[in-house]
């Protein structure tokens, strides 16, 4: 590991991108302590800190830029959003599911729609927080320096100029770094949140040693299940093809045999992260609308049984639903007829895009259940104990946290790859 790092920094291409990745990451996280004008910062600090369950899980994704109501208080979220829309939308409305096969001029249009749309909920959002923290329920006196209204207006333009940049930043990071942005944003966001948690943690009970000993606990569990889950994030089902004998010109061609592997997990991080978001989108709602009834639904959704049978429900429905974008069984069978492959014991046409399907859906069970597994047992656990290290380092943020890291390790093997190194996995 330490010696496909050092190979990574010999190649000036790949350490180029390297360094700008991480310089974009710790500019998001300054602009994160950056408060909007005219805030009283100690005041709204003492204010969130007595917040509800759904603030505090917020507040996670953002990577305390909310609790310190910074200029990225909106974070990742709205453009999230915004982009499970736009993937809904590709099976709703025919055309933009025609842009979706057109290629890169399809793509181009799809992520425009997409921007304005993360900034059209950015606006709602960023409205929505100003009312909150405004009413009485917090009670945050904004700057009495200039008139309320253009206070108002300072504060809204920040939050909403915060999400552009947020985004801007992430499309940098994808295009000329190493990795997916938008996720690298995410992980750093709650891996800045596990130091002051593991602190809370040991300061959890009134026994120093004790609460050592819990917090070393929680570590070593974690830990140990992080191979479980990088084996099931690698795991593959592969379905033998073989490809008959033909004359091409004067070469004969074919006769080999390979496989098509599927992934357990093909759909990745992607379940987790729109779960998530759609799950803590009542309690963006609720800041909106500050009613007490729509607050107790979005607390309720945040934590507690509904809670969890809703974030399983909605990991297994998006691990299906992403892995059926991504992959196309009639576009698999209809290549593997053109070059003259075939399935062992499986007729060509509907019956190996039959077969396939079958397959697909038997490995996504699993795979869905085992993440889904994996992010409530933990909040289960916190529910009962109320260990901040739990919430911080629990099932959600720790499978995000490693699917993104091996996502962006595969990126960085590739281009190691190319340069005649060997990668991270050997």
């Amino acid at each position: 590991m330490l010696s496909s790092i050092i190979d990574a920094f010999k190649v000036p291409e790949l350490r180029k991108k390297i360094l700008f990745t991480l310089a974009i990451l710790a500019l998001y996280r300054f602009g994160a302590y950056v408060p909007v004008p005219g805030i009283p910062f100690k005041e709204f600090a003492d204010s969130f800190a007595g917040s509800g369950v759904s603030m505090t899980m917020l507040d996670l994704f953002t990577g305390g830029a909310l609790s310190h109501f910074s200029v990225f208080s909106l974070g990742i979220m709205p453009y999230i959003t915004a982009s499970i829309i736009m993937q809904l939308m590709q099976g709703v409305i025919p055309a933009v599911g025609r842009w979706a096969k057109e290629g890169d001029a399809g793509r181009k249009k799809i992520t425009q729609v997409t921007r304005y749309l993360t900034l059209g909920l950015g606006l709602i959002n960023a409205v929505g927080y100003l009312f909150l923290f405004k009413s009485p329920a917090y009670g945050v006196v904004f700057s009495t320096a200039v008139p309320e209204l253009l206070t108002d207006i300072i504060v809204v333009f920040t939050l909403v100029a915060g999400t552009a940049f947020i985004m801007w930043m992430g499309e940098l990071i994808t295009q000329r770094g190493i990795g997916n942005g938008m996720s690298l944003i995410i992980f750093v966001s709650i891996v800045s949140r596990v130091p002051s948690a593991i602190f809370s943690s040991v300061n959890l009970t009134a026994d120093l040693g004790m609460g050592i000993a819990i917090t070393a606990l929680i570590i070593i569990v974690v830990v140990a299940c992080i191979p479980a889950i990088i084996f099931v994030e690698r795991a593959q089902r592969r379905i033998p093809v073989n490809y008959a004998k033909r004359v091409q010109g004067r070469k004969m061609m074919g006769g080999q045999s390979t496989y098509i592997p599927l992934k357990v997990n093909a759909a990745g991080v992607i379940p987790i992260i729109f779960a998530s978001c759609l799950i803590y989108f009542p309690a963006q709602i609720a800041a909106l609308f500050n009613i007490e009834w729509l607050t107790n639904v979005a607390n309720a959704m945040s934590t507690g049984w509904i809670n969890w049978i809703l974030t399983v429900l909605l990991i297994v429905f998006f691990a299906y639903f992403y892995t059926s974008m991504v992959f196309n069984p009639e576009e698999t069978a209809d290549n593997l007829r053109k070059q003259g492959g075939f399935i062992p014991g499986v007729r060509p046409g509907t019956a190996t895009v039959t077969y396939i399907k079958n397959v697909l859906h038997r490995v996504t069970l699993p795979g869905g259940i085992f993440i889904a597994a994996i992010a409530v047992i933990p909040s289960i656990i916190f529910f009962f104990t109320g260990n901040t290290l739990i919430q911080a380092f629990g099932g959600t943020s720790i499978l995000i946290m490693i699917g993104v890291a091996l996502d962006t390790m595969s990126k960085v093997e590739s281009q190691l790859k190319m340069h005649n190194y060997d990668g991270f996995f050997k």
